[in-house]
């Protein structure tokens, strides 16, 4: 532990030390198809300018800014000019419900919207009523560069303005992030400048063995706080960052960059792995049992060296070829040959995904945190990996567990509260300890565990209590579920609502030129899903196993309003949505059919 907390400071001091010398490579993105620089020069220069044109615009100190946009350099630049002319930055999904859109954007009352383009800007409009708007890709008289260009003509005239405007003290409000919300309107999260500054301080000194000039890889969505925190973390400790436009391109990316280190959630680990799979299977032969068979002695001999006994004489020979025939390839293949670990937050990642990757020499860092504490609360440091934990908590900040189990914390870190919501601030920050909301334990070496969310824990009619998380994190240990929702609430046993993976599928089965509404009514596709489900709950409590399964056509989405934009699921919405079928699910015995 350091002696002394971080100085208190503001968001653009700490991009201005981030920005301080000369890098010719501080950012990098696809342009053309081509991973193109930007310089620290180049950026603080751009960022000046365009915060001489917000302020040319007519907003004042504490006005806030729209950002609506797929990760981008042009995304970055917004946020820090908003931050520089005295603004506050109101990052919105993109992918976000028009519906929530609407609301963030009328309750924050933002003054100003960049937007990523016209398409982005047309879906907006034809909903809602848009304040003064700048397009990024436009080259009209509403695009960023014309905007830009005014900024600079200001600048040029006055070169102290942007100085000048930045008269925000450390406790200001400097982000207003809405959080996802599984019921009901978002709330606003209010970050101050310290909040940021601190949380970026204390989790970047955890970064392990990355230095100066150390290549980075941004896949996640900046307008998720975890993202958007590692933003200041990247700059300020210079490694050389580049940014995946598209999640779908990710694989591409990772072969061109080849990043050190990489911040995922669980989802993408699990569609990696599904990747992996379903690619083996589709080439046969061979390389369809290898590469399974490696998977699995990776994840049997870590768990074995961590968790057990160790792995034993033919286990350890067993992985070893694992290692030389499949995973070595693999890694060059992926692009990630230099990968020094993954970082992964936001949701639960099953033990056994974690000891698959450390089985291809790819370790994941856990952390946890929440948007209302900017986000970083407890991480693993990659030289002292707690795995089946989220770590101990960062310095200088304060974690205990309530007599319910529920996980509090305390500190520099924790929001200022929640927009023009003081009943909710005052239900979650209670004599300065934030309640989370998630349940969990501290072990006996202070490392974290969470067990599941608080409200989600659910009691069977035989009064047990089940935690859906960790039962859905086990269902999808097999590469064929792609999702998985457990409900059960008041009934005998917990049931399963499972989205399968139809492109492995279909190299088991011959699904035929059906779509998966059709294949969902088919005995063996049920009785498939329902047999991978039982078997990847038979090691839980009797309790937690899965007596009823419903298999659904398709994965939940944001657009469908099924998954937050964090990728969290909306299980009201989701049992709102399949309550009759649920029911009916119940009165059917699992051991006599599989059902839908």
């Amino acid at each position: 532990m350091v002696s002394t907390p971080p100085p208190p400071e503001t968001l653009p001091h700490l991009i201005r030390r981030a920005l301080d010398g000369p890098r010719d490579e501080a950012l990098l993105e696809r342009v053309d198809g081509v991973f193109t620089p930007t310089s620290s020069t180049e950026l603080l220069r751009r960022v000046e300018d365009i915060a001489c044109a917000i302020r040319d615009a007519g907003l004042q100190t504490g006005d806030r800014v729209g950002l609506i946009a797929h990760d981008c350099v042009d995304w970055i630049v917004c946020d820090f000019a908003t931050l520089f002319a005295g603004c506050v930055v109101v990052p919105v999904f993109p992918t976000q419900a028009l519906d929530n859109t609407k609301y963030i954007l009328e309750h924050s009352a933002a003054k100003l919207l960049f937007v990523d383009s016209a398409a982005t800007q047309a879906r907006l409009a034809g909903a809602m009523a848009l304040p003064p708007t700048v397009v990024m890709a436009s080259s009209g008289a509403d695009g960023l560069a014309a905007f830009e260009a005014r900024g600079a003509a200001v600048r040029a005239a006055h070169p102290e303005l942007p100085s000048a405007y930045q008269t925000a003290q450390p406790d200001d409000l400097a982000v207003l992030i809405y959080t996802s919300g599984t019921t009901g309107n978002p709330k606003g999260v209010m970050l101050s400048h310290d909040n940021l500054v601190f949380d970026a301080a204390e989790a970047g000194a955890h970064s392990g063995s990355l230095s100066a000039g150390s290549t980075v890889l941004s896949v996640l969505p900046f307008s998720h706080i975890y993202e958007h925190t590692m933003i200041y973390i990247y700059l300020e400790r210079k490694y050389r960052y580049a940014i995946c436009h598209d999640p779908n391109a990710l694989l591409e990316d990772l072969q061109a960059i080849r990043p050190e280190a990489l911040t995922c959630v669980p989802r993408i680990f699990d569609k990696m792995l599904a990747g992996i799979v379903t690619k083996s299977a589709k080439a046969g032969g061979a390389q369809a049992r290898l590469v399974p068979w490696a998977l699995e002695t990776g994840r049997r001999y870590m768990h074995a060296k961590l968790f057990g006994r160790g792995p034993g004489i033919g286990l350890a020979l067993q992985y070893g070829i694992a290692e030389a025939l499949v995973f070595k390839k693999l890694r060059g293949v992926l692009g990630l040959d230099r990968l020094k670990y993954f970082s992964s937050g936001s949701a639960a990642l099953h033990i056994d995904v974690a000891m698959t990757y450390l089985g291809m020499r790819l370790p994941i860092v856990q952390g946890y945190g929440l948007t209302e504490t900017s986000p970083v609360i407890t991480v693993n440091r990659p030289e002292a990996n707690h795995y089946g934990t989220v770590g101990p908590p960062l310095d200088f900040v304060e974690v205990q567990i309530a007599e319910d189990g529920e996980i509090l914390t305390r500190g520099r870190h924790v929001m200022l509260g929640y927009y023009h919501d003081e009943e909710a601030t005052a239900a979650t920050i209670v004599d300065g300890w934030l309640h989370t909301g998630d349940i969990g334990e501290i072990d006996s070496d202070g490392a974290l565990r969470i067990t599941d969310r608080k409200k989600e824990v659910f009691k069977t009619d035989t009064g047990k209590f089940v935690a859906p998380a960790r039962v859905e994190a086990a269902i999808k240990r097999s590469s064929y579920v792609a999702q998985a929702m457990v409900v059960g609430d008041g009934r005998p046993h917990p049931a399963a609502l499972v989205a399968p993976n139809w492109d492995l599928l279909r190299t088991e089965m011959d699904l035929g030129e059906g779509t998966p509404e059709t294949w969902v009514l088919r005995d063996d596709v049920r009785a498939f899903i329902t047999g991978q489900v039982v078997k990847e709950t038979a090691d839980l409590g009797s309790y937690e196993q899965i007596r009823r399964v419903l298999v659904i056509p398709h994965e939940f989405t944001v657009e469908s309003g099924e998954l937050s934009p964090s990728f969290k699921i909306k299980r009201r919405v989701v049992e709102d949505r399949y309550r009759d079928r649920i029911a009916a699910a119940y009165g059917v015995d699992l051991h006599a059919r599989a059902y839908v």
